[in-house]
């Protein structure tokens, strides 16, 4: 008779690989929805690990919108859910939710993993690509954010008045462009490149800054200055 195999806990893999650590060594930006699920859910199963039983909440839900929009009912029919965990990712959701509708005071927003951190929460799950400017000031502090456009750059073209128009009247130092793939790819297409090369002309002409252009997606992120997008 086969000897039953044993599953491999958390504790036991190498340091390097667990969730708990990798957050606190690379910040929670860094961790996927998975390693970032199973910290939220603590402990597994007697047959599975917390990091498998993440996994398979987000493959049975199909991605994370809908997993965040189900009910208590519908987590704790997912084998090895109970009453506490169901109530933890819905509290988590519900939270993430009231905080995203607030603007934190004076948000340094200096790397692209924070950039991308902070919108991810409100854009990664749209269903319509929203084209927004995030100003800052001399240190890269939040001031404001607001949304220019709503649709495809390809459809709906971004002007540069409307993007600078806020910038200018809040005495911005610099801006911040993002916008949405709702298909789940960040990476960048032509009338992208194109919208992201005329706004960065116009920022030179008024004096202010396009730091970075961030697209989000459930897939991930992509920052422009990270890949050498902005000097092109």
């Amino acid at each position: 008779m086969p000897a039953t195999r044993r599953r491999l806990t958390i504790r036991e893999l190498p340091e390097a690989l667990r969730p708990r650590e990798r957050l606190q060594r690379l910040g929670a930006e860094a961790l996927s929805d998975q390693e970032l699920l199973a910290i939220l859910l603590g402990t597994g199963s007697q047959a599975e690990s917390a990091l498998e039983l993440a996994r398979r909440l987000l493959v049975q839900f199909g991605d994370g919108r809908s997993l965040a929009e189900a009910s208590v009912e519908e987590l704790r029919a997912v084998p090895g859910i109970g009453l506490a965990k169901a109530a933890q990712v819905r509290a988590a959701v519900e939270l993430g939710r009231r905080l995203a509708g607030q603007v934190p005071h004076r948000i340094t927003l200096d790397r692209p993993e924070r950039v991308a951190a902070f919108l991810r929460v409100e854009m990664a799950h749209l269903d319509r690509e929203q084209f927004r400017v995030l100003l800052l000031d001399a240190r890269n502090r939040l001031i404001h954010q607001h949304v220019v456009a709503v649709g495809g750059l390809d459809s709906a073209p971004v002007h540069p008045r409307e993007v600078f128009k806020e910038a200018i009247k809040r005495s911005a130092a610099s801006v911040i462009l993002a916008h949405n793939h709702p298909s789940g790819d960040p990476e960048p297409s032509a009338p992208d490149l194109g919208v992201t090369r005329r706004l960065c002309r116009a920022g030179e002409i008024l004096g202010i800054e396009v730091v970075d252009h961030i697209i989000v997606a459930q897939g991930g992120f992509v920052s422009f200055r990270a890949k050498g997008l902005l000097e092109r």
